[in-house]
C-alpha cells in the first residue's frame, strides 16, 4: 500500500506542484491550506508523514506539530523560509524529524519524505524481535515502543533511534556527529546541536533530570552516553 503524506502550506500553487512530485514517486496525498484543516486530515487520514510549513493562517505549523506529538510519533518534515540553526533547533525541540527551507526542489523534498519513512518501517514490515532493558527501560525494537517503569512513552523516529543507539552501547560514549549521523542517515544535513534539542526532548519524555540523570548522561565537550546499569538486552 501507498504511503500517504499530508502536505500543509498556505501557497497552493507549491502545495500542487510536492503533490505531483509525490504522487509520481508513489505516495498518496492529503493537502491542506491552513492549520486547522491540517490537523482535522492528520486525525480523519491517518497519514505516514507530514509536511508542514511553519507560517499559516489559523493555528501556525508550530500549533499544529505540537497538538500532532501530544497524539503522534508521525514523522513530521518542516518547511520554512527562514533557515538559520535558532529556527532548526525550534522545529526539533516540537520534535520534527527533518527541516527544509524554501525555496526547495521538490526531488530534494520527496527525498526527505523517502529518508524519514526509511527510518520509520511499518510495524508489519518490521523484522527485529529485539527488546532491550536497561533498568527501569524497556525497548520493543520491532514495534518501536517504549516503556518506562511499565508506563509506556512516545518518541519520535528520530529520538527513538538516538535512546535505541545509547542504550545498546550503555557506558560507550557516543560524540554528537555520530549521533546525529545514526538518527538521521545521510539524507539529512544537519547541525550537531540538533542532537542536544533531541536529547532534551528524550530526557522530558523519560522524566531524566540532566542534573541528575537515570538514562542519559551528558560528557561535557564531547556527546552523550547511556548511563550502564548492568542490565543486558535480552
Amino acid at each position: 500500500m501507498a504511503a500517504l503524506v499530508l502536505i500543509a502550506d498556505d501557497e497552493e500553487k507549491l502545495t500542487s506542484i510536492v503533490a505531483s512530485y509525490l504522487h509520481n514517486s508513489g505516495f498518496e496525498t492529503l493537502v491542506a491550506h491552513e492549520g486547522q484543516t491540517a490537523l482535522a486530515l492528520f486525525r480523519e487520514g491517518k497519514p505516514d508523514c507530514v509536511i508542514l510549513d511553519i507560517n499559516m493562517p489559523g493555528l501556525d505549523g508550530l500549533e499544529v506539530a505540537r497538538s500532532i506529538r501530544k497524539e503522534s510519533s508521525t514523522p513530521i518534515i518542516f518547511l520554512t523560509a527562514q533557515a538559520s540553526e535558532a529556527d532548526t533547533i525550534v522545529g526539533l525541540e516540537l520534535g520534527a524529524d527533518d527541516y527544509v527551507a524554501k525555496p526547495f526542489s521538490p526531488r530534494e523534498l520527496v527525498s526527505r519524505v523517502r529518508a524519514v519513512l526509511r527510518r520509520s518501517p511499518p510495524k508489519e514490515e518490521a523484522s527485529s524481535e529485539e527488546t532491550l532493558r536497561r533498568g527501569g527501560l524497556t525497548m520493543d525494537v520491532a514495534r518501536r515502543e517504549l516503556r518506562i517503569d511499565g508506563i509506556q512513552k512516545v518518541l519520535t523516529t528520530a529520538q527513538f533511534d538516538i535512546l535505541l543507539l545509547l542504550a545498546r552501547s550503555p557506558g560507550r560514549v557516543f560524540p554528537r556527529l555520530a549521533i546525529l549521523e545514526a538518527a538521521s542517515g545521510s539524507d539529512f544535513e544537519g547541525y550537531e546541536r540538533t542532537v542536544d534539542a533531541h536529547v532534551k526532548n528524550i530526557r522530558k519524555a523519560l522524566g531524566d533530570d540532566s542534573g541528575e540523570p537515570r538514562f542519559i548522561g551528558t560528557v561535557r565537550g564531547v556527546g552523550y552516553r547511556f548511563i550502564d546499569s548492568g542490565d543486558a538486552p535480552r
